[in-house]
């Protein structure tokens, strides 16, 4: 379900069950998880196969989940993949052509970029069938978008064209070749990047932030040519 390939600095992990819109099981989870830990490129490419980029959770897997118990589990499963994306040092692109419904929308919200082509559609539609993105998305998507447009997103359930999702800021650009983005990226000095990516999630407290900021900089600077 999950295909992982490396061509130079870009490590390409797609999404690959195109029959199920490209729908994930608990397995298709830890694959994801163990391809975006083992990457050995600076930028991660993450894209679907067919004619979806992520349909989210396999609603087979969750009609199959067993009790609470199983469900917080599952919960917490795509939480944690999610946190992998976030957290790792490799800058994750997500390339997203065709439908991201659901936990493909939170999955692709874990990613440090994200852009689309212009056939692609992003919908939060869990609420119509009584469920909703539980993998990070509740917190995400109002951190990127704003809490009244998250709000309007989530709620209604509605369906993001590409031009929607660049003006709410769910994506950065709209471009017709995903790839040429991570490209570009990986074009610039890994270390650097690994270090903004860093510094850019970073959590704290302004002082502490500026403090890291300018260690991080005399890190890189140690090797700087001029």
């Amino acid at each position: 379900m999950i295909e992982t390939g490396s061509d130079g600095d870009v490590c390409v992990v797609t999404f690959d069950r195109p029959d199920r819109r490209n729908a994930l099981t608990p397995t298709a989870l830890d694959d994801l998880e163990s391809a975006v830990e083992s990457a050995d490129a600076p930028v991660v490419l993450l894209r679907g196969a067919g004619s979806a980029f992520c349909a989210g959770a396999d609603l087979d897997a969750v009609a199959d989940l067993p009790d609470r118990e199983a469900a917080e589990a599952f919960a917490r499963h795509g939480q944690r993949v999610a946190a992998t994306i976030a957290d790792g040092e490799s800058v994750v692109v997500a390339g997203v052509d065709g439908a991201a419904r659901g936990g493909g929308v939170e999955l692709a919200l874990a990613c440090d970029v994200r852009v689309a082509t212009p056939g692609a559609t992003f919908a939060e539609s869990g609420a119509a069938i009584g469920l909703f993105g539980a993998w990070g998305g509740t917190h995400r998507l109002p951190e990127v978008v704003g809490l009244g447009e998250a709000m309007d997103i989530a709620l209604s359930g509605r369906v993001l064209d590409a031009d929607e999702a660049l003006r709410s800021g769910l994506v950065s650009r709209v471009v017709d070749d995903p790839r040429a983005v991570a490209d570009e990226i990986a074009g610039n000095d890994p270390a650097a990047l690994c270090v903004v990516k860093e510094r850019l999630r970073d959590g704290a407290d302004r002082a502490i932030r500026e403090r890291r900021e300018a260690e991080a900089f005399a890190d890189l600077h140690a090797d700087f040519e001029r």
